[in-house]
């Protein structure tokens, strides 16, 4: 739409997705798939889904669930939605591993909150909140998240 905003990506950089815990932003294009926000910070109207005080996401091979959204407590590896800081105020889940999941290739490519400019995620792509909703009012069912490598985005 001929914006440029800002985005903080994984501590690894962008390419191809080595394993879970990689740091790595993987290169493609991406669906979003899901949405889920705190509807007690987030006041917009954007149709999420509510992040629960025990709502997680499933970071660990080993899990069936892997890959996906869980009720915390939960016997296998995960990370908490609900956070304390702002970062998972907004969460949109890109369709990276997913439908199947396969085990251990890598989990939760989120579209969030950033913590500060250019703060690197642990793979995940993040924004400024105000450019966060931004992308997210005006995404349609032909919007894409494209990650390219370094090297192609000096050719363009």
């Amino acid at each position: 739409m001929g914006r440029r905003l800002p985005c903080a990506i994984g501590r690894g950089g962008i390419g191809q997705k080595k394993g879970e815990g990689d740091g790595i932003t993987p290169i493609g294009v991406r669906n979003l798939e899901e949405l889920y926000m705190r509807h007690d910070r987030c006041a917009f109207p954007l149709a999420g889904d509510a992040i629960g005080v025990r709502d997680g996401w499933s970071d660990d091979p080993r899990d069936p669930a892997y890959n996906r959204k869980i009720l915390r407590p939960h016997r296998f590896g995960h990370e908490a939605l609900r956070r304390s800081d702002p970062l998972y105020d907004l969460i949109g889940v890109l369709d990276f591993n997913r439908n199947p999941a396969v085990p251990g290739a890598g989990s939760a490519i989120f579209l969030h909150v950033w913590r500060k400019p250019r703060h690197p995620t642990e793979g995940c792509i993040a924004f400024a909140k105000r450019d966060l909703i931004w992308i997210l009012e005006h995404w349609t069912v032909r919007s894409r998240v494209v990650v390219r490598s370094p090297v192609e985005q000096k050719i363009s």
